[in-house]
């Protein structure tokens, strides 16, 4: 990727950030701290698409960065893909909360505020054009694939995404966390197995244009 591309990539990004910033569609756009607009990689072959920011994302204006960011640097780790090598950002930019005697819980977000956002996030998709997208949650699968998706039944499996990109969904980093026992145990051996299929899927794609190369050139024949 061109040195001027991604200058490119990084500037209309930072223009999009300050109109995020700004925003005030949505009553959570006056009630969090900071939007956690997105971050990584602006040439990223993959894209990890949440639902929303929590507590310390909001704190922090930036997503995945509390427990939940921790396990899934871990996770990415385990299919030897650094954080910031890919772009991770959610379905809202701002963060969801319910009052519960003065103290502000996190949800998750509503079919009105994916709406009201989903400009934000389908403008990152076209700026940064990844290859792979990996949905975390129900809610992020769901604004992807439509509301009958059912992460329990359809994680794992590939659907055209947004620009015809290959998605794929797994259970969000927050939900595993809340797992215990056996239950914990079955939900990693299946959350691996869809960050093979992202690695397998990445890997393909990657191989690709080094094989084209090698007919191209002759390679192949000699």
């Amino acid at each position: 990727m061109s040195v001027a591309l991604r200058a490119q990539r990084e500037e209309r990004l930072a223009r999009a950030a300050t109109v995020v910033e700004q925003c005030r569609k949505c009553a959570i756009g006056s009630t969090r701290l900071n939007p956690a607009y997105g971050e990584g990689d602006v040439c990223a072959s993959l894209m990890l698409v949440g639902e929303g920011p929590g507590e310390t994302e909001d704190r922090l204006g930036r997503p995945f960065v509390g427990r939940a960011g921790e396990l899934l640097d871990r996770m990415l780790g385990a299919i030897n893909i650094p954080r910031e090598d890919v772009y991770i950002c959610n379905t809202v930019k701002c963060r969801p909360t319910l009052n519960e005697n003065g103290k502000l819980r996190n949800r998750a977000p509503d079919p009105a505020e994916m709406a009201n956002c989903r400009p934000y996030l389908d403008e990152q998709i076209e700026i940064i054009r990844p290859r792979v997208i990996l949905a975390l949650g129900a809610p992020a699968a769901r604004s992807f694939f439509g509301p009958k998706f059912s992460i329990t039944r359809q994680r794992g499996q590939w659907f055209p995404g947004p620009l015809d990109i290959p998605a794929i969904a797994t259970f969000h980093p927050a939900y595993i966390l809340r797992q215990t026992g056996g239950e914990l145990t079955a939900m990693k051996r299946l959350v691996w197995e869809d960050l093979k299929a992202v690695r397998s899927r990445l890997d393909e794609i990657q191989a690709a244009p080094a094989l084209e190369t090698e007919i191209f050139q002759g390679s192949l024949f000699e």
